[in-house]
C-alpha cells in the first residue's frame, strides 16, 4: 500500500517502454505445472499479480527462482502438496482458477479457495467449470472453496466455450493439451495472453490448431517437455495506458515495444477522432509471435466519435481498453456513449472521475455519456478496486494542474511494473509515499 502526491499539468515527453503481458505471464506461471522438466520465462514484469501466483505456486511445493530482473526458473516436477496452498495468494487473484484446468492432470481431489481480483461486479465461473465438465474435472462451489475431482484419465471432447472468456478457455486449453484424443474448442477468446499460453505450450510439445482463431483444434500429447526459454509477449493494455495518458496530458510521446495486432482497432479510432500518431519499427515480438511496432503521439485537438465506443472479444476493441478510453472522450469536442456490457460494476467506477473534473453521466450499469473537452481538476481519491479504473484515476491526476492525492495504490501496482518512476523519467511530478 502507499499513496502517491502527483503535481499536476506537466507535458510527458521522450519514450516509456511497454512492459510484458500481465495476463500472460500469470497463465503461463501455472501452466508449468504440467510440464516435466524446467522452464526458463523471461521478460516477466514485476508486478504484485505475479508475485502473488509465484507465492501460491511456492506454497504446493514449485521451485522458483527469480535469474534476474525479469528471468524466472521454474521446476514443478516434484510432487506437489496442495494442502499447502497458500490461502491469501489463492483468494486475491482470480488468475488462481487456472489451477483448475493445470491440475487437471496431475491431482484426483483437492480444493482451491475463491478467488478474488477486481471489484467488478458478479464475474461467474460458469464457463470454467461446464468447460472442465465434458473433459471429467467436477467442482463443486462451497461457501469458501471449491471441491475439485478429476476423473482419470480425461476425455477429449468437442468443447463449446458458454462464454467466450479468456481464463475459461485458458483452462479448456490446460486440460485438452494432455488428454488422450483430439478435443476442440469452439467459440474460444483469440485474446492476446490465450495465444500466447498456445504458443507457450507448442513450445513444449503441445500440439494446436487454429491459435488467433475463435476454433481451436487440440490433439492430446502423453507429456509437456522443459523449455529453455520463452519470452513473455508485450501487454496491449499498459501499451494503450500510456496511450490514453499522453493523449489527456497533451503530450508528444513514443510508447515502445507495443503488439499491434491488438491495437489496430483502438489506435484507428483515435486517428478518426482527429489524434496524430505515427508507427515506427515494425518488427517481431522478443518469441518471435507477434508483431511489434513504436507508437509515436502528438497533441491533438480531438473530436468525439459519432458512435458508441464498445468493446468486444478479439479482434474487437480490447475489453480492458474500454475503460481507458473515458480519459480520451473527455479531451475530445462532443459527447461520447461508453458501452460496457461484459461488467455489471466496472462502469460505476468512472464516477470517481467526477472528482477531478471529468463531466461523466451515469446512464446504468453499462452506460456513461462523457462530455468533453475538459480541463480537469486536482483532487484527493481513493483508488477504487479496480485496475483499469483506478489508473484513469491516475491519469486525470497527471493532467489536472494541481497537488492531488492518490490513496490505496495495490491495485494499480497488480498490474503495472515501475510505474512511478517510469512516468517521473517521462516528465511526471508524482511522489510516493509508503503507508502500513
Amino acid at each position: 500500500m502507499a499513496q502517491l502526491v502527483i503535481n499536476g499539468g506537466k507535458k510527458l515527453h521522450g519514450t516509456i517502454v511497454n512492459q510484458s503481458a500481465k495476463n500472460s505471464a500469470v497463465a503461463i506461471l501455472c501452466a508449468t505445472l504440467m510440464i516435466e522438466g524446467k522452464v526458463t520465462l523471461t521478460a516477466v514484469p514485476r508486478i504484485e499479480e505475479v508475485d502473488r501466483i509465484i507465492e501460491l505456486l511456492q506454497s504446493i511445493g514449485v521451485k522458483i527462482e527469480w535469474a534476474s530482473e525479469h528471468s524466472l526458473s521454474i521446476d514443478a516436477h516434484a510432487p506437489l502438496n496442495l494442502a499447502a496452498m497458500d490461502r491469501r495468494a489463492a483468494e486475491v487473484t482470480r488468475a488462481s482458477l487456472l489451477l483448475l484446468g493445470a491440475l487437471a492432470h496431475r491431482a484426483t481431489a483437492y480444493k482451491l479457495y475463491r478467488s478474488g481480483g477486481c471489484k467488478l461486479g458478479q464475474r461467474t465461473v460458469r464457463p470454467h467449470l461446464y468447460a472442465l465438465k465434458q473433459f471429467g474435472v467436477a467442482v463443486t462451489t462451497q461457501p469458501e472453496f471449491y471441491s475439485v475431482t478429476n476423473k482419470h484419465p480425461l476425455r477429449a471432447s468437442d468443447i463449446i466455450m458458454y462464454e467466450s472468456g479468456d481464463t475459461p478457455t485458458e483452462n479448456a486449453i490446460l486440460a485438452a493439451v494432455l488428454t488422450k484424443g483430439i478435443t476442440t474448442i469452439k467459440f474460444a477468446s483469440a485474446n492476446y495472453q490465450v495465444q500466447d499460453l498456445c504458443y507457450f505450450l507448442m513450445k513444449a510439445g503441445a500440439k494446436i490448431e487454429g491459435v488467433g482463431s475463435t476454433t481451436l483444434t487440440i490433439t492430446g500429447v502423453t507429456k509437456l517437455h522443459s523449455v529453455g526459454t520463452y519470452p513473455i509477449m508485450p501487454d496491449p493494455i499498459v501499451a494503450m495506458t500510456y496511450v490514453s495518458m499522453a493523449i489527456a496530458t497533451k503530450s508528444h510521446l513514443t510508447i515502445a515495444n507495443c503488439p499491434l495486432q491488438f491495437l489496430e482497432l483502438e489506435l484507428y479510432k483515435l486517428e478518426l477522432m482527429g489524434q496524430k500518431l505515427q508507427l515506427h519499427n515494425r518488427r517481431l515480438s522478443e518469441n518471435g509471435s507477434f508483431t511489434v511496432v513504436d507508437v509515436e503521439l502528438w497533441p491533438s485537438a480531438l473530436t468525439a466519435l459519432p458512435d458508441k465506443i464498445e468493446c468486444r472479444p478479439f479482434p474487437g476493441l480490447n475489453i480492458d481498453n474500454l475503460p481507458l478510453f473515458i480519459p480520451i472522450v473527455s479531451k475530445a469536442k462532443g459527447r461520447t456513449l461508453v458501452h460496457d456490457w461484459v461488467y455489471e460494476d466496472r462502469l460505476i467506477h468512472s464516477l470517481e472521475l467526477k472528482k477531478l473534473g471529468a463531466n461523466i453521466m451515469l446512464i446504468d450499469t453499462h452506460r456513461v455519456w462523457v462530455e468533453g473537452p475538459t480541463e480537469f481538476k486536482p483532487a484527493e481519491v481513493i483508488a477504487p478496486l479496480a485496475l483499469r479504473p483506478a489508473v484513469n484515476v491516475l491519469t486525470l491526476m497527471l493532467a489536472a494542474k494541481g497537488r492531488s492525492v492518490l490513496h490505496n495504490t495495490y491495485v494499480i501496482d497488480r498490474g503495472y511494473e515501475n510505474l512511478y518512476d517510469t512516468l517521473r523519467a517521462v516528465g511526471a511530478d508524482i511522489q510516493v509515499i509508503p503507508t502500513i
